[in-house]
Formats: structure tokens, C-alpha cells, sequence
């Protein structure tokens, strides 16, 4: 394994080198090809999604980790990263749009950026950037986020004489490139693991559900079955599956009729008609801590949301087929019910995450 991972860095750094060989770059080896590996600590999940020109090392995470919190990346200095992914809200953001340069809004609600390790299909809401280091530059350029040229960026950073060291820490040469930024950062982001909740303790035996909690659990988990209601479940776990709670695809849940729909989704990525009104599936990991919900933020509590689901889906010509399935009878869950499916979600809440010095800012 020790082997695998060296090799992986050797791989790393060639591919750094031939793409950032210039008059910065480094004359000798030593502080080219004596990195140290980073290991993601998740020991209860399947082995993480790390491509392999992208292998961690502390040394860019670091980086990562700086360029995170740096409000340089912004037309005024004003806002980085973390003024929409705050960490006391699972890296996401309370409000239904975050404020960007000049206090303006954005479009659709703040994402949480936990556990973009094991993410497979694509990022944003609607699907627009491939790679984690794609979606990382974007909100750099948005107008209504930071506001801000990459060629400003890299300037701004350039005259900064920590980011030189930095930069030549992490990569070899002390000359930024938009290219090494997208990589430090995708490699911060991909290091903020969320696996220690309630719920991760109670599968590893550690501790016990309260009887509500467990209710909650096996509503969340049982399908839908309206021809015996007794039996029926909330069928929560069709979307938000496997160990993350979400299978990473995207879905129209019935947010709006068809004639309401004004933000098309997917379909602006895919130019596919029948994606109309499709966004990403979210992981309900945290979700205690990330209100409002949906890429709208129409919902401002959990209630609202499983409220939606039980008996207010609204019909439209891509909505999924299971959501269609349960709209006429809808869920069938009870005020009880609710309550006992809303208390295990709360159970999905690790409250580590929210004071993790590994994730924290590094300039305090």
C-alpha cells in the first residue's frame, strides 16, 4: 500500500513538472520529489475517489487549505470560499443565497462540500463542472459570487510572498498558475470527511437509537407501499442512499408544476429535455445543520421538507416515476411519523466536523 501511494506521488509530481516547468522551477529534487502522503481517515467508507494527477500530500492540502479561507480570490478582498461553505454549518451556508462582491445574491443555494471524495457524478447543483477542480475556479469568475479574473488572482498571489513558499512547497515551483490553484483546492476540499455522527456511532455498536430515533430509521429505509399502509415507509433511501445518503444523481422531486418552472437544472448541462428540472441529490449527511433546503432554499426547516415528500409533490413532465407513484395517496406518514423520521436525521449530525482544526482557518 505504502508502495501504491509513493508511486502515485511520483506520478503527481511529473505531471506538476511538465506542466509548470519555467524559470521558478526548481534545480534540484529535493523539494520536488520528497512529498508526504495524505491519507484520508475514513476508515467505515469504501476507499475515496482521489484521481490518480491528483495524489494528496500535506503539503498542497495545506495550500488547499489557505487558498480556501483567502479572500484575495475575490474582485475586493472582501469574501473567499468560506463565506458561503462556513464550517459550522457542514461547509455550507444558512441563508437561502449566499451574498457575494457588493452583497449581491446568488442564484441557488449554498452546497455543502463535505465528503467530495467519494462524489462520482459531476458538481453543482446542476452538474456544470466535471471535476472538483473545475467547480473550484468557478465561483472565482462568477459575477455574482467573487467577481474576480483568474489573471487577478494569480497576480494578487504572486506579490504574496507566502504563496510563493507555499506554491513551491506544494508543487515544486513558486510560479501560480490558475492550474495549481484548482488542484490545491480540489485537494482541501477532498479531505473534509464527515463519517462520525450519531448514526456512525450506532453502527458500530457504540451506542443505541432512542426509540423515536429507530422509528425514524426503519421509515427512512422501508419503501413505499400504498395497498398496505401498516407496512408503508417513507422510502427515503430510492435518493439518499449508501453510506453518504445520496446516490449522486440528479432528479426533478417536484418542486414545481411544470408551467412554474423557471430554473431548468440539468438541462442547461445536458441540453436534454428530459432533464428539465433535475438537480443533483444532495447527502443528508449534516442536513440538521444546512437549512434552508433544495437548490432553492424554499424550505426553511425539515419539517417543510418531509412535509413536501408526504403529501406535496407537485406534478411536472420529468418528475421522477417513484415520486409520481406515491403522489396520489402520498406517504401516508403520520404527525408521529414525521417527528420519529426527522429525529433520525438528526442522528446524521456529526458534531466533530464543525470544530475540526484539520478544516479550520489557518490564518488564526
Amino acid at each position: 500500500m505504502r508502495l501504491l501511494i509513493k508511486i502515485n506521488i511520483l506520478i503527481l509530481v511529473l505531471f506538476i513538472f511538465l506542466n509548470s516547468c519555467g524559470e521558478n522551477s526548481p534545480a534540484t529534487s529535493d523539494t520536488v520529489w520528497d512529498k508526504t502522503a495524505y491519507t484520508i481517515e475514513a476508515n467505515n467508507f469504501p476507499p475515496p475517489n482521489i484521481k490518480i494527477d491528483n495524489i494528496l500530500t500535506v503539503e498542497t492540502v495545506e495550500l488547499g487549505r489557505a487558498l480556501f479561507y483567502e479572500q484575495k480570490l475575490s474582485k475586493d478582498n472582501s469574501i473567499s470560499c468560506v463565506s458561503c461553505h462556513v464550517q459550522k454549518f457542514a461547509f455550507s451556508d444558512n441563508a437561502k443565497f449566499s451574498k457575494g462582491v457588493g452583497e449581491k445574491l446568488g442564484l441557488r443555494n449554498s452546497m455543502s462540500v463535505t465528503n467530495m471524495a467519494w462524489n462520482r457524478n459531476k458538481f453543482f447543483w446542476d452538474g456544470r463542472a466535471e471535476l472538483l477542480r473545475h467547480q473550484s475556479l468557478m465561483p472565482i469568475q462568477d459575477k455574482l459570487e467573487m467577481d474576480e479574473t483568474l489573471e487577478n488572482v494569480i497576480k494578487k498571489l504572486s506579490t504574496d510572498n507566502y504563496y510563493s513558499k507555499q506554491f513551491y512547497k506544494a508543487f515544486g515551483t513558486s510560479k501560480i498558475t490558475d492550474t495549481l490553484i484548482s488542484l490545491a483546492l480540489e485537494q482541501f476540499m477532498m479531505t473534509i470527511v464527515s463519517n462520525n455522527s450519531k448514526y456512525d456511532k450506532f453502527l458500530a455498536n457504540q451506542l443505541s437509537l432512542t426509540e423515536s430515533e429507530e422509528r425514524g430509521r426503519q421509515l427512512f429505509f422501508t419503501e413505499y407501499n400504498p395497498d398496505f399502509p401498516e407496512k408503508s415507509g417513507a422510502d427515503c433511501a430510492h435518493c439518499h442512499s449508501s453510506f453518504n445518503f445520496s446516490n449522486d444523481r440528479y432528479f426533478n422531486n417536484g418542486l414545481f408544476e411544470e408551467s412554474d418552472v423557471k430554473d431548468v437544472g440539468f438541462q442547461n448541462v445536458t441540453k436534454n429535455p428530459n432533464d428539465r428540472a433535475k438537480f443533483k441529490t444532495v447527502s443528508l449527511r449534516n442536513i440538521a445543520l444546512t437549512p434552508p433546503y433544495m437548490h432553492n432554499g424554499q424550505f426553511a426547516n425539515l419539517k417543510d421538507v418531509v412535509n413536501h415528500y408526504n403529501n406535496g409533490l407537485k406534478k411536472s413532465n420529468t418528475l421522477d416515476p417513484a415520486l409520481e407513484y406515491t403522489r396520489s395517496k402520498g406517504l401516508m406518514l403520520s404527525e408521529d411519523d414525521m417527528n420519529d423520521l426527522i429525529n433520525f436525521l438528526k442522528t446524521l449530525t456529526d458534531e466533530d466536523l464543525m470544530t475540526n482544526s484539520k478544516y479550520s482557518n489557518p490564518f488564526k
